[in-house]
């Protein structure tokens, strides 16, 4: 296996020189046909070779304790299979200068030069297999990393990749593949979360290669017993032979190489979807366009492939103040080298590992699936074609600015730099654009694509800077300038922390990123991408997750801003609640902290359990200490990582399953892999999985309680149960986005445990219906063929309940709001002003609170403390309010202040209604995070991709055995209880 037409591989060469002059795809090209023609064996053109295929760290052989006649096995430490490297020649020529053997080495140590390259060729384990055969006559059964210098190609400056030869699952990265995995080269690659560990990004030297003096370290290798005989009672395991022929994928090793070459071929979903739509989702609009067709796909979001920002060569600067999230991966996701596995621990459920890194769990939350959430896209589509059609501009680079915020920020910043301070308009389209094929429309908005899909990510929060000092510091910063606009679009009444509100924080410099820990090991990150962390005094704070989690937008009316309005306040009710810390970066805050301090991180960051504070270290890296010997690396003091106490988990979930569903059934559809890029199937379950986990530990645990009283008694011809609800939650429940809600279920039982009467029953599309099956007054908001809204003008809605006694009435915990009046007449928008308009879940549009009953938590103030907070906070009383409750009467449990949060609901229902012989009652609450008449807005307000995207998921999503089934997640459950006996 050398080269055959040396003329062929060397108009090649140039080619394969210089990564960074073509599209990838077509330098691809051009390498798979210098590989496949085994160029890079041409030692007539100067490529020189390792003296033989070498280990790369030790082998060793055991066997399973306790059981007898257990053969021995061999376990591979090496950082990847081994090797045998081939140098071009100018970097066989740079490593007789500045690596000699038994010499000096030259110091500085020049450049390597661009257009160097080495093949790292992989082969079985352990390299004592290959040791009699010629390695010119061997295949390369993992493939080949390979690096390729080009300085101007990026801040490390190489080019990394991995190449498979015909038949081990290699393909170009462009066009992208099924897998949706991140590509098989590039520029910022994940390799130097090792390489980063070496001076000039290699370990290699001289006393490697074939021909030149000295020899390659040498690691312990346990081999004896491979190929050994000595008797029937002694045949060894694995009789490991060298063979020319490529392993098969169980014996595949488990480094990092090898588990990156073998990701699936497509990822695999977990939970089948539906073969046939849900029916009775299908029934809500059964007469509407599109719906209930299986449609071309053309929805489907670009891959995730293509998501991949780095570091240019000049380094940071306001032009690369933001990168794609697997700029992180190597070294904050578990697994990464193949060797160590900080960060992880074993799963309970399985024989595999949990990947608790905070790559790992932030990449498949909420936060980071936000870029290609389809529930927001096809938000954005209702806004921007019926409710605000006319304000599209303004509609998708305020929403962008949160879901898609690295994109529209990036964007920003350079338009502005171009274009005299204006900030341009980051709309739609710019999330679709991807690199392939390079001369598409989108081509040169690529980048801002692949950072707004990455979601609320990394360089986000990482970056955020928040108080007076920082704002001073930083806000004249070129970085910030657009951030400022939004501000005075937004906030232009607000101070202080006020200003950030609606996800309008500044940021520091492109240099600098901020974590929770003091003296951090800064030389891994500055070496490889010119950042250096440090201690950051907002990033432990709540109001770095205020400064987005409460959101004040404008109220749009016939193409003008007439209002302002909180349409999210979950920080501000925190703030007001007993879990409230009473105090900010600036200072304190007026009352104090409350009876239950904690920060937002406390819950949704867990950095501790009943077992005590989680210990563990941050990263993952080639550290010089505890990895096999390596030459040419920088001290133990630059790369040696220690534990941290405090490490946290970005679980970063409240309740949304169904969004986590829709992504774990249709990874195709969504763009994205469900495997782990550096721990895969193979040995860790997957993230999304570990995402659907921590949902449901959430709900089950953490967000309420519920109980029946002791007042279950049938007397004067009726029965009468008390529900309590106790929440745990530190805001509101449910909180975030209005349409959310949650819903009481209470049946009547009969002896046997049928239902003979229940309030809060649901259909299979999570349709609340009575006794009939018909859907309860308020629960669709459109006729069946999207022609026309149920009486608009009546508001109609379930009321807040303090007695219940048909079953056509449920208790649903929820907020409302509505529009401006339609017909002209005069009106004012606030919290406390009479609605005139109708129902909407248009963000932009409210005007009105027509009902917020949802469970206040514990400690809740009232009105008058949380103004003085609010103005301490630089909002104006306006907040204060619309944290406040509506159309909730003089229910005790929502006067404030509220020692205990939750509600209490009394059930009074005649014998009469009954159908059977009452002997047991039952209570349960449900949440549901995208409710029916929620979606039934979405596909009667919009059309097109994000419309039907969103159509097609929730036609097919499969939520049956789940704990989400019939569209409703189950909370608690006070399972069936006896009625008090007369």
């Amino acid at each position: 296996m050398v080269p055959t037409d040396h003329e062929y591989c060397k108009s090649l060469t140039e080619t394969v020189r210089h990564p960074g002059a073509l599209p990838l795809n077509e330098y691809e090209a051009a390498l798979s046909q210098f590989f496949n023609n085994w160029c890079h064996r041409d030692t007539a053109s100067g490529w020189v070779r390792d003296k033989y295929v070498r280990d790369t760290g030790p082998y060793t052989a055991a066997r399973v304790a306790g059981q007898k006649g257990a053969p021995w096995d061999g376990t591979y430490h090496g950082t990847h299979a081994p090797v045998v490297i081939w140098y071009s020649p100018d970097m066989v020529t740079w490593l007789e200068k500045n690596r000699p053997t038994g010499k000096a080495h030259p110091d500085p140590q020049a450049a390597i030069p661009d257009g160097a390259m080495m093949v790292k060729e992989m082969y079985p384990e352990p390299a004592a297999a290959c040791a009699k055969y010629d390695p010119n006559y061997l295949f390369p059964t993992s493939g080949a990393a390979i690096m390729v210098r080009d300085a101007q190609g990026s801040k490390d400056g190489w080019f990394w990749g991995w190449y498979g030869w015909p038949g081990e699952g290699w393909a170009p990265d462009w066009p992208a593949g099924e897998s949706n995995a991140p590509p098989n080269m590039g520029f910022g690659q994940y390799c130097v979360n090792c390489h980063g560990s070496a001076h000039d990004l290699t370990f290699a030297e001289e006393r490697n290669m074939e021909g030149h003096p000295g020899q390659p370290e040498v690691f312990l290798s346990q081999d004896f017993f491979a190929g050994q005989y000595i008797g029937t009672g002694a045949v060894p395991r694995t009789g490991t032979k060298a063979t020319a022929t490529a392993a098969a994928d169980d014996d595949m090793g488990d480094d990092i190489h090898s588990l990156r070459a073998h990701m699936e071929a497509r990822p695999v979903p977990h939970g089948q979807k539906r073969a046939e739509p849900l029916q009775e989702l299908l029934a809500l609009l059964r007469k509407a366009d599109r719906f209930g067709a299986v449609p071309d796909h053309s929805f489907i979001m670009p891959s995730q492939t293509y998501d991949n920002v780095w570091m240019p060569a000049k380094g940071p600067s306001p032009q690369s103040q933001y990168l794609t999230s697997d700029q992180c991966t190597g070294c904050h996701d578990a697994g990464s080298t193949g060797l160590q596995f900080d960060m992880t621990m074993p799963d309970p459920q399985s024989d595999k590992l949990l990947n608790l890194s905070p790559y790992a769990t932030w990449r498949s939350s909420p936060m980071g699936l936000a870029g290609r959430d389809p529930i927001f896209f096809a938000q954005m589509a209702s806004e921007t074609q019926t409710f605000h059609h006319d304000q599209a501009d303004l509609v998708q680079t305020t929403c962008l600015g949160c879901h898609g915020i690295l994109g529209q920020r990036q964007f920003q910043i350079d338009h502005a730099t171009d274009n005299a301070g204006d900030c341009g308009v980051f709309d739609r389209d710019i999330v679709n654009a991807v690199p392939y094929p390079p001369e598409n429309p989108s081509a040169g908005h690529a980048s801002y694509g692949a950072l707004a899909r990455d979601g609320i990510s990394c360089m986000a929060c990482h970056q955020m800077v928040l108080g007076k000092e920082a704002t001073e510091k930083y806000a004249n910063d070129p970085q910030n300038a657009c951030v400022l606009k939004r501000q005075e679009l937004i906030n232009a009444d607000n101070t202080g922390f006020g200003k950030t509100f609606t996800g309008s924080f500044l940021v520091g410099p492109a240099g600098k990123l901020f974590g929770p820990f003091d003296k951090p090991q800064t030389h891994p990150m500055d070496y490889t991408l010119g950042i250096k962390p440090e201690k950051g005094d907002a990033i432990s704070t709540s109001e770095m997750c205020g400064t987005c989690h409460t959101v004040h937008l404008p109220v749009l009316h016939d193409g003008k801003t007439i209002a302002h309005v909180y349409e999210q306040t979950t920080y501000a009710e925190w703030a007001f609640s007993a879990y409230r810390t009473g105090t900010t970066i600036d200072g304190p805050l007026p009352g104090g902290a409350g009876s239950v301090p904690e920060t937002c991180q406390d819950c949704h960051m867990p950095s501790r359990d009943e077992g005590g504070t989680f210990k563990s270290k941050i990263a993952s890296i080639q550290e010089f200490s505890n990895f096999p010997a390596a030459a040419n690396t920088f001290a133990p003091g630059d790369i040696d990582l220690e534990q941290r106490e405090g490490f946290a988990k970005h679980t970063l979930v409240g309740l949304n399953l169904f969004l986590v569903k829709m992504f774990q059934q249709f990874p195709d559809i969504m763009g994205v892999p469900t495997a782990d890029p550096m721990m895969n199937s193979k040995k860790a379950i997957d993230p999304l999985e570990l995402t659907a986990r921590a949902i449901n530990q959430q709900a089950e645990n953490d967000t309420v309680s519920i109980s029946l009283g002791d007042d279950r008694v049938i007397a004067n011809g009726k029965l009468g149960a008390t529900v309590s609800i106790t929440s745990h939650t530190g805001h509101k429940f449910p909180s975030g986005v209005g349409f959310r809600r949650a819903f009481v279920n209470f049946e009547v039982l009969d002896a046997s445990d049928k239902v003979i009467w229940a309030s809060g029953r649901v259909n299979k599309a999570g349709v609340l219906v009575d006794q009939n099956h018909k859907p309860i007054t308020g629960e669709l908001w459109w006729d069946e063929s999207c022609n026309a809204r149920i009486e608009p003008d009546k508001r109609l809605h379930q009321p807040h309940y303090e007695v219940i006694t048909s079953q056509n009435q449920t208790q649903i915990y929820q907020e409302l709001v509505s529009t401006p009046p339609l017909d002209g007449s005069q009106f004012a928008c606030g919290h406390n002003v009479r609605p005139q308009g109708e129902l909407t879940t248009s963000f932009l549009s409210i005007c009105a609170e027509v009902k917020d009953n949802r469970l206040p938590p514990p400690g809740y103030l009232g009105l008058a403390e949380r103004t003085e907070i609010s103005k301490a906070l630089g909002a104006g009383a306006d907040l204060a309010e619309d944290a406040g409750f509506t159309a909730v009467g003089t229910d005790p449990d929502y006067v404030g202040p509220t020692e205990q949060g939750g509600d209490s609901l009394r059930y009074e229902i005649s014998l009469k209604e009954i159908d059977g012989t009452p002997a047991k009652v039952r209570a349960r609450l449900y949440y549901q995070a995208t409710p029916p008449f929620y979606l039934q807005d979405r596909f009667c307000t919009a059309k097109g991709d994000d419309t039907d995207r969103l159509a097609y998921l929730a036609q097919y999503l499969n939520l049956d055995g789940t704990k989400a089934e019939n569209w409703a997640l189950k909370l608690v459950d006070t399972g069936p209880v006896d009625i008090a006996k007369q």
